[in-house]
C-alpha cells in the first residue's frame, strides 16, 4: 500500500509540474520505470516493446497528458515525424481516398501528416513545398510530375524520401526520386477503344480543367491517338477551362451536339461531366446506350446509382496510396529502397451507360 501511495504522489506532482513545464520523455520514463529509449521506441514502433511494457508507457501517457515533441522525436536525424502531402483538390473523391490511405497508414508507424491543396495551381504548391520543407519533414507525397522548377530543385535538395503519384515518368518529364500512378494516355486510349469495341462508330471527348490538369490532357491525347488508329472520323475534342462538374458536362455535351448531333459515343476525363452528358442525353431524348454510349472515368460515388449506372474507369486510388506509403516507411526505416517506378492499371468498369461488346 505504501508503495502505491508515494506513486500516487509523484503522478501528483508531475501533474503539477505539467502547469508550468512541459513534461518531458524522461517523466514518462521515471514514471512508467522504464528508460528513455524504451519509451522512445514504443513512441516509434510501439509493436517493438512488449505488451506489458507497451501498456504500462500508455497508461502513463495517458494519465500525464503526455504530447510527444515530433521534432525531438528524430533530432539525431534533424527531421520531424511530419510527412507532407500535396493533393490537387479535395474534391475529386479518389484523391480523398488516397490521402486518407496515406493518412491511416502513416498514422499506424507514429508519424503524422501534413495536407496541402494545390488546386491545379503550380505556384501555389511551390509555395507549400516550401512551406513544407522548413518543417523539416521526414518525406513528401506529392501529386503528379509537373513541377515548377524551384519546386523540383527543392524537393531534390531535401534529401528526403519523395513519391509522385498518380502519374508515371516519360521522356520529358523525369521523376523527382520515387513514382506510383498509371498511364492518363492509356486510360483515354482504353476509354475510346471500348466504345468502338461496342459498337460506336463516331465517338468524341470532353475535358474540363484542361489547361491546370495536365493529366486530363493526356488522358485526351490517348482518345485522339486511338481515333487516329480507328480512322473512322477526326477526333472530336471538346473541353472547358472550369472544373469538372456536372453543369459543365451539361454545356460541352450541348457545345458537342450542336456541332456533331451523329455523335454515338462520349469520352469523359470524369464521371461529373458524365453524369451532366446523361441528364441532357436525357432532357434531349437520347437513349443512352442505344442512341449514344458514355464512359467517364473515377467512379465517384453516385456512378453506379444514376440512371443508367455509369460505365467507367476506374483508377487504383488505395493501392497508390499503400505503395506510396510503404515505399517512404521503408526507406525511414533504412531500407534500402532504390528510386523505383510502379506502373499500376486502373479498372474497366462495366455498367448501363454502354452496350454489351459485339460478338
Amino acid at each position: 500500500m505504501a508503495s502505491r501511495t508515494v506513486k500516487s504522489k509523484s503522478m501528483a506532482a508531475r501533474r503539477s509540474r505539467r502547469a508550468t513545464q512541459r513534461l518531458t520523455m524522461s517523466d514518462v520514463a521515471s514514471a512508467a520505470r522504464v528508460s528513455p529509449s524504451t519509451v522512445s521506441l514504443y513512441l516509434r514502433k510501439p509493436d517493438a516493446v512488449s505488451k506489458e511494457l507497451a501498456e504500462r508507457v500508455q497508461k502513463v501517457i495517458d494519465e500525464l497528458g503526455y504530447v510527444p515533441n515530433l521534432m525531438a522525436g528524430s533530432l539525431a536525424s534533424a527531421r520531424s515525424r511530419i510527412i507532407g502531402v500535396i493533393i490537387p483538390s479535395i474534391v475529386n473523391s479518389f484523391y480523398a481516398e488516397t490521402y486518407n490511405t496515406l493518412q491511416n497508414i502513416f498514422h499506424a508507424s507514429q508519424y503524422q501528416t501534413f495536407l496541402g491543396v494545390s488546386d491545379f495551381l503550380p505556384e501555389r504548391e511551390e509555395d507549400i513545398i516550401r512551406a513544407f520543407l522548413a518543417s523539416l519533414p521526414a518525406a513528401m507525397v506529392v501529386t503528379g510530375l509537373t513541377h515548377t522548377e524551384r519546386a523540383r530543385t527543392m524537393l531534390k535538395a531535401a534529401g528526403i524520401p519523395v513519391v509522385e503519384m498518380w502519374d508515371m515518368p516519360t521522356e520529358e518529364l523525369h521523376a523527382v526520386d520515387m513514382s506510383i500512378g498509371f498511364s492518363h494516355y492509356e486510360v483515354g486510349r482504353r476509354q475510346a477503344a471500348y466504345l468502338y469495341e461496342q459498337g460506336s462508330r463516331k465517338v468524341a471527348y470532353i475535358g474540363a480543367a484542361i489547361n491546370e490538369d495536365l493529366r486530363v490532357r493526356s488522358r485526351a491525347d490517348g482518345y485522339e491517338e486511338e481515333v487516329q488508329r480507328r480512322g473512322l472520323h477526326t477526333p472530336i475534342t471538346f473541353t472547358a477551362p472550369d472544373m469538372a462538374s456536372t453543369p459543365v458536362g451539361i454545356w460541352l455535351i450541348d457545345e458537342v451536339l450542336s456541332v456533331h448531333p451523329d455523335i454515338d459515343g462520349v469520352v469523359c476525363s470524369n464521371d461529373a461531366l458524365a453524369l451532366g452528358v446523361l441528364f441532357e442525353a436525357h432532357r434531349r431524348g437520347l437513349k443512352v446506350p442505344e442512341d449514344m454510349s458514355v464512359i467517364g472515368f473515377g467512379d465517384l460515388t453516385f456512378s453506379d446509382s444514376c440512371q443508367p449506372p455509369l460505365t467507367t474507369i476506374r483508377p487504383p486510388q488505395r493501392q497508390i496510396g499503400r505503395l506510396s506509403a510503404a515505399q517512404i516507411i521503408a526507406r525511414l526505416d533504412g531500407k534500402d529502397i532504390p528510386a523505383s517506378h510502379t506502373e499500376l492499371d486502373c479498372e474497366l468498369v462495366v455498367r448501363g451507360s454502354t452496350k454489351p461488346l459485339k460478338a
